[in-house]
């Protein structure tokens, strides 16, 4: 079965199609571990939930690292195998490999040193909870390896048009997690009940797997993994052009996960059950934008290419027809959240107090989800172009919005007043970002 979609002369809608279909699938099976995690932890109760959503804070930022390499490596790969030169696409490949496994091992340290610190952030005051968080923190970010790994070979598998196979691992992964969740966290024979933690070993073995399939599949590559060679000397310059053009991407993820934390301690004002109530929001909401972030990772690939390959009608093209999917997509997963707000919700949480809380949170969100996703998806486009840093600009500065936002309609309308900040921010980016690629389309010779 061939497992590499032509990007540069297939017909555009089916290719781009073929790509994005397993990206977006390997989206929802990623967002799936989530989900899973929550669905077991909200039975152990809203306090354990609280404790993995600030936890869960740290992961998250992590991600910015793992994007310099995973963004500059994919792109620059892409670039590469558009121009017809795999050899240099391979030096990228090995390039972000090694960014990834030195971040991956300093970031473990750093976190593992700080941990009791850096929840103590949130300013959480039940004592299991902290406690809970903190374990937490210390296995997922202590092996952050293995995710970043899995991140960064998806990547480069995008960029050489293979998304079939990473979709394959994860759906591996998904299954062992799917099993180990329930036994780990209520325990099961001689294995002890371990809350938190065995939702964290649960998910990190998961992601081991992800990565050991990732590895085993890329003998069978012939379009970019035969030409990277871990253990030669990388040309001048590779690493500084990841570096340089994933910088900004990594640092807009960074920022965007520190203002959502400043937030987050907002949330936490209005006690635990707020905290574990956008915890599970923000879990389902994520149906919506991962799966658009995965068609941005697939029209970044089919961007890339064809930019390296100077074919920029079909870049014109390839964005419009991905518009039109994510429109539609967002379309629906608005109508999704905003009028099931509850049963969705209440899969998870089912304390009383809890669950009002919760479909506030969905009903306000569900309101920008057409907009986020387009967002998402255009981010991805001016990626392939090379336009890491303007993205950055846009998402950081509108997103930073959210802070005076949340102040100021906070104080007017409570703690839906903070859902409204998330949710103008999220419009207002899908807006810019659309009428910004509008204008780069334009100047595309």
């Amino acid at each position: 079965m061939e497992r590499n979609v032509d990007l540069l002369g297939g017909k555009i809608l089916p290719s781009l199609t073929a790509l994005a279909l397993p990206i977006m699938a390997t989206s929802l099976v990623q967002t799936a571990y989530s989900l899973t995690d929550m669905a077991w932890i909200g039975r152990v109760g809203s306090g354990t939930v609280a404790s993995v959503g600030a936890a869960g804070m740290y992961t998250w930022l992590s991600s910015g690292l793992v994007t310099v390499a995973k963004m500059g490596g994919q792109v620059k790969a892409a670039h590469s195998i558009g121009e017809g030169d795999r050899e240099r696409a391979g030096a990228y490949g090995a390039g972000a490999i090694w960014i990834t496994l030195l971040f991956s091992l300093v970031f473990a340290a750093v976190v593992n040193l700080f941990a009791e610190e850096l929840i103590g952030f949130f300013g959480l005051q039940d004592e299991k909870i902290i406690r809970d968080a903190v374990v937490y923190v210390r296995i997922t970010c202590g092996l952050i390896g293995f995710p970043f790994l899995s991140q960064t070979l998806t990547g480069l598998y995008t960029a050489a048009g293979n998304s079939k196979t990473p979709f394959v691992a994860n759906c591996i992964g998904m299954a062992a997690n799917i099993l180990l969740d329930p036994i780990l966290i209520f325990g099961a024979g001689p294995i002890p009940r371990l809350e938190a933690a065995g939702a964290a070993v649960a998910t990190v073995t998961a992601q081991a797997l992800v990565v050991l399939v990732l590895l085993l599949a890329a003998g069978k590559d012939e379009v970019l993994f035969p030409y990277i060679h871990m253990r030669e000397k990388l040309p001048p310059g590779v690493i500084r052009s990841i570096v340089r053009l994933g910088l900004p991407a990594g640092i807009q993820s960074m920022f965007y996960c520190m203002i959502s934390m400043v937030l987050t301690r907002f949330v936490a004002a209005w006690g635990e059950m707020a905290v574990a109530a956008q915890r599970v929001g923000s879990q389902i909401e994520s149906i919506s934008w991962m799966t658009a972030e995965g068609f941005g990772t697939a029209i970044n690939a089919f961007v890339g290419q064809n930019y390296g390959g100077k074919k920029s009608d079909r870049v014109k093209k390839g964005y419009m027809s991905a518009s039109l999917i994510v429109f539609l997509w967002g379309s629906f997963t608005s109508a999704l959240l905003i009028f099931g707000s509850r049963p969705l919700f209440m899969l998870f949480i089912r304390e009383e107090a809890v669950v009002p809380l919760g479909m506030d949170y969905l009903q306000v969100l569900g309101v920008s989800q057409m907009f986020m996703s387009m967002e998402m998806m255009t981010s991805g486009a001016l990626s392939g172009l090379g336009k890491t840093f303007q993205c950055s600009v846009i998402t950081v500065l509108l997103t930073a919005a959210r802070i005076p936002l949340a102040i100021l309609l906070g104080g007017a309308w409570g703690l839906n007043g903070i859902w409204w900040a998330f949710s103008l921010s999220s419009i207002a980016k899908g807006i810019v970002f659309f009428l910004y690629q509008m204008v780069v389309l334009r100047r595309l010779e």
